[in-house]
């Protein structure tokens, strides 16, 4: 068998990460294709990551560089599988210590609405687009994350094919709902062996009974949100939403607490948030019943709204009848509060952290070319954590190392062994500086990635409640990033 050439290396330890995935790619084109296109998602954004900025082109009279075309056909063209990709970043992820998922995390469910135009491209449609708050053409994508106290990273991505793309419309046995592709994702991530407390979902999934019993039958614990006045059936005198049910408790302040429990959420800078949660009856829904109804507020008297949860878990109550014939471990308030309280970290700062790797600037059509940008994205992503974990930054590579390989006379060079990566620059002008950048905008992978995790481990949620006994992993307090990497902004 021909020995594989060698591929021109990536930037800093972005080579050791690649490498991991390079048995997954059949030539050395679609090898410099991954590395390339990562590269470009981890530099600073200094504009959209079309293909022209990823390949340091201009935005439009640098469209036909060789380039970008080379990126162009590596993400709609090229043979390789983007599911293969994904499963091999989950293998990495599992296996490694610092970010193997555990028993006390959870596995979040949200769909992603970007704005997006065109006839042609694939899954665009008019929908509801939670980001933006109104319905709009764009691209849903479901989504599934794992997440604790310190971390959490992208599982699966699928993107939603609005009925209007299927013959028979929402009757077409192809079609399926967000929430069906959001239960079937969530299974997939305890299929592969994902270990998580419980799924964590927002009200959109969590008003859904259909939604919940699918997790109920795949035997997945959950504990979801609820809007404060879906209604359901009661008798007259008795509570018809989560709202009413939550007034109906007694106990209105912390002198008087009645059915409420004061549970005391501790923040990673070392802040302290006084909570109460309390045990509602709303329906069949009760303490003791197949799902119970917690509420959980920072004032019991007045219910804000901006300060209230109201969530549905099928975990049973300690010390319940249910404890000791459910599947599931018991949890009391402090630890429904706890799991739920790891959702809002991620909803946000993930959304960010996606803005800033280029998540919804792709170009492409296809539905395949869309899957891959998803995937690459979140590779790099996963990246940004292993190089958190990792150990420090090695020095820039020789330049010399990475010239192209000569190839012999008389001999056909495998496609895609020419390295240039940037319009009208050389190989060796394309080396990107090692951390410590002294410049204020960083100019490589390993810079951009610590400070996209600086900010989310800034911003981390309580590290849990009290009287909960959870897993720590030695590894995961990394060491104070000097200011050359904290002080990066956005570039806008």
């Amino acid at each position: 068998m021909t020995a594989r050439r060698p591929c021109p290396p990536a930037p800093g330890p972005l080579e050791g990460y690649a490498a991991r995935f390079d048995d997954l790619f059949g030539t050395l084109a679609q090898r410099r294709g991954f590395r390339e296109y990562l590269t470009g998602l981890l530099a600073p954004r200094d504009r959209n990551k079309t293909l022209t900025c990823l390949a340091g082109a201009e935005p439009i009279s640098g469209a036909q560089h060789p380039a970008v075309q080379r990126l162009q056909f590596f993400l709609s063209e090229s043979t390789w599988d983007s599911e293969r990709i994904n499963a091999r970043r989950l293998e990495l992820l599992l296996a490694d210590p610092a970010t193997a998922p555990h028993a006390g995390g959870v596995l979040a469910i949200d769909d992603s609405g970007d704005r997006k135009d065109g006839k042609t491209t694939a899954h665009v449609g008019s929908q509801w687009l939670g980001r933006y708050g109104k319905t709009d053409r764009g691209i849903v994508t479901v989504t599934t994350l794992w997440a604790d106290e310190n971390l959490y990273y992208p599982l699966h991505a699928v993107p939603y094919t609005p009925a209007s793309y299927f013959p028979k419309g929402k009757n077409d046995p192809e079609f399926r709902t967000k929430l069906q592709i959001g239960a079937s994702l969530a299974r997939d991530a305890h299929a592969a062996g994902v270990a998580f407390r419980a799924v964590v979902a927002d009200a959109a999934h969590g008003d859904q009974d259909a939604f919940r019993g699918d997790l109920s039958i795949a035997g997945l614990p959950f504990a979801m949100a609820l809007k404060p006045k879906q209604g359901t059936w009661a008798y007259g005198d008795q509570a018809h939403t989560p709202v009413d049910a939550a007034r109906a408790l007694a106990g209105t302040s912390p002198e008087e607490p009645g059915d409420w429990v004061k549970v005391t959420r501790v923040f990673r800078d070392g802040h302290t948030q006084t909570w109460w949660a309390a045990e509602a009856q709303l329906g069949w829904w009760g303490p003791d019943g197949t799902t119970r109804l917690v509420v959980a507020t920072t004032d019991p008297g007045t219910l804000p709204d901006k300060a209230t949860w109201y969530l549905a878990t099928n975990l049973p109550r300690p010390g319940g009848p249910r404890e000791h014939d459910s599947p599931y471990q018991a949890a009391d308030l402090a630890e429904i509060v706890r799991l739920y309280g790891i959702r809002h970290w991620i909803e946000q700062s993930y959304k960010q952290i996606k803005d800033e790797l280029g998540w919804a600037d792709f170009q492409v059509r296809s539905d395949t070319a869309i899957r891959r940008h998803q995937c690459l994205v979140n590779c790099a992503f996963s990246f940004c954590w292993n190089t958190w974990f990792g150990d420090p930054a090695p020095a820039a590579p020789d330049p010399v190392s990475r010239q192209p390989v000569p190839a012999a006379r008389g001999d056909r060079r495998e496609r895609g062994l020419c390295h240039t990566v940037h319009c009208g620059q050389s190989d060796t002008a394309t080396v990107l500086a090692a951390r410590p950048s002294t410049s204020p905008w960083m100019a490589g992978p390993l810079e951009v990635a610590s400070a996209l995790l600086a900010s989310v481990v800034n911003q981390a949620p309580a590290r849990g409640v009290t009287g909960i006994d959870r897993r720590r992993r030695e590894g995961t307090d990394a060491e104070p990033l000097p200011p050359a990497l904290t002080n990066y902004r956005y570039r806008g």
